[in-house]
C-alpha cells in the first residue's frame, strides 16, 4: 500500500473531518468520507478525485489556518490529485512528466511545431506559401494526416484506457457490465453536470474569492462543450469523407464547419475564463500544486481553437501553410500530453463519481473496504 507525505496529509485531514463533521453539506466527498472510520492510501485517492476545489469546505472550516490543526481540504486534495496522476499513468515511468508538465509541454510545443513547419516546408517547397484549391489537403495530403494522426491517437487511447483500467481496479469496481445502470448514469450526469462546483448551497465557487460564484462552473462547461463539439466537427468531417465520399474543405453551412465554429469558440471563451479566474484567485486553498499542469492544458486548448478559427480564414490565402503547420503542431502537441497532464482528472473524477453513486445507493464503503491498513 502506497505511503506517502501526501496520503498521510489527506488521511489526517479527513480524520479531524470525519470527527466535525460540519462540512457533510458541502460535496460528495464528505458524505463518501461519513462511510469510513479509517483512511488508506487507495481511499484518499478517491476522496481526491471526488473533490471540486471549489473551496467552500475551506472558508467554512474552523480549524482552517491559523488554527493549530492547519486544515486545508481543497489543498490537500489538489496537492494529493496531482501524485496520483502520476501514480495511475500508462506506462508508469511517463508518470515523472507530470511532476514539469508545464516545462515539458512548453518544450514539446516549440519542438513538434518547429518540425512539423520545417518539415512541411522542405517537402512542398515553393508551393508552401501558395493558394490551394483544395485547401490545406494541398499543403498535407489527407492521407498523410489521417495515418499521423491515426498512429498518435491509438497511442494515446491506449494509454488513456490503461491508465483508467489501473485507477477503476484501484477504486474496486466491478466489471462494467456488472454495474448498475441508475448509478452509472447518476455518476455521469454529476460529472457532466458539474453537480459538486455548486458549493454545496446552489451559489457556486469560492473561486476566485470567498464570495461564492458560478463563474467558473460556466467557464468549466464553456471549454468541455467546446472540447466536445470540436470533436464533432472532426467526427463528421471523417464520416463525411468516409462514408459518403465527400472530402473537405466544406462550406460553412456544413455539420464539420458549424460544429468547429461554435466549439472553437467555447475553447476561447472557457480557457481564458479559467486563466483569468486562476490568476486572481488565492492561493492558499490551491494548495502546492503544478500550477503550470493547469496553465499549459487550458493554453493549449485556446491556441487550438485560435489557430483553427484562423485556418478556416486564411484556407484561400497564401498563408494556409504556415497556418495549418501551426494548428497541427498544437493539436499534436495537444495530444501527446493529454495521458501526461490535467486531461486526465476527467476520466478519474468520473471513475470515482460512479463510485459514489453506488456507495450512496448501497449506504456502505466500496473503496478500501477490504483493506484496513492506515496510512
Amino acid at each position: 500500500m502506497r505511503s506517502t507525505t501526501k496520503t498521510a496529509e489527506a488521511a489526517r485531514v479527513m480524520s479531524i473531518c470525519n470527527a466535525c463533521r460540519y462540512c457533510e453539506g458541502h460535496c460528495a466527498v464528505f458524505q463518501a468520507m461519513e462511510l469510513r472510520l479509517e483512511f488508506n492510501a487507495d481511499t484518499v485517492d478517491y476522496l481526491a478525485n471526488l473533490c471540486h476545489n471549489c473551496g467552500a469546505c475551506y472558508h467554512n472550516c474552523q480549524y482552517a489556518p491559523p488554527h493549530e490543526f492547519n486544515l486545508n481540504v481543497p489543498a490537500a486534495m489538489a496537492e494529493l490529485r496531482q501524485e496520483n496522476y502520476g501514480v495511475y499513468a500508462w506506462p508508469g515511468f511517463m508518470g515523472k512528466l507530470f511532476a514539469r508538465n508545464g516545462l515539458w509541454v512548453s518544450l514539446l510545443s516549440i519542438v513538434v511545431i518547429t518540425l512539423f513547419t520545417a518539415l512541411t516546408a522542405s517537402l512542398t517547397g515553393e508551393n508552401f506559401f501558395a493558394r490551394h484549391d483544395n485547401g490545406f489537403y494541398g499543403v498535407i495530403p489527407h492521407n498523410v494526416l489521417a495515418g499521423l494522426f491515426g498512429a498518435v491517437g491509438l497511442f494515446v487511447a491506449l494509454a488513456l484506457v490503461l491508465s483508467c483500467v489501473k485507477f477503476w481496479r484501484t477504486m474496486q469496481l466491478p466489471a462494467p457490465h456488472r454495474l448498475n445502470f441508475r448509478q452509472v448514469f447518476q455518476g455521469i450526469k454529476d460529472a457532466l453536470s458539474l453537480k459538486y462546483l455548486d458549493g454545496g448551497n446552489g451559489q457556486g465557487c469560492s473561486y476566485p474569492t470567498e464570495t461564492p460564484s458560478m463563474a467558473r462552473r460556466w467557464f468549466h462547461q464553456f471549454t468541455f462543450w467546446g472540447f466536445m463539439l470540436c470533436f464533432a466537427a472532426t467526427s463528421s468531417g471523417t464520416i463525411l469523407h468516409y462514408g459518403f465520399d465527400l472530402p473537405a474543405p466544406y462550406g460553412f453551412l456544413s455539420l464539420p464547419k458549424l460544429f468547429g465554429i461554435t466549439g472553437g469558440l467555447g475553447l476561447i471563451i472557457g480557457p481564458i475564463g479559467l486563466l483569468v479566474l486562476k490568476a486572481k484567485a488565492d492561493p492558499m486553498p490551491k494548495g502546492k500544486t503544478n500550477k503550470g499542469m493547469d496553465v499549459g492544458f487550458l493554453v493549449l486548448l485556446l491556441l487550438s481553437a485560435i489557430t483553427g478559427l484562423a485556418l478556416m480564414l486564411v484556407r484561400d490565402t497564401p498563408y494556409v501553410g504556415f497556418t495549418l503547420c501551426l494548428h497541427l503542431g498544437v493539436i499534436l502537441t495537444l495530444f501527446l500530453s493529454m495521458p501526461y497532464g490535467k486531461f486526465v482528472h476527467g476520466f478519474y473524477r468520473l471513475i470515482a463519481l460512479v463510485v459514489f453513486a453506488v456507495e450512496k445507493n448501497d449506504h456502505k464503503p466500496l473503496v478500501g473496504s477490504c483493506k484496513t491498513k492506515k496510512v
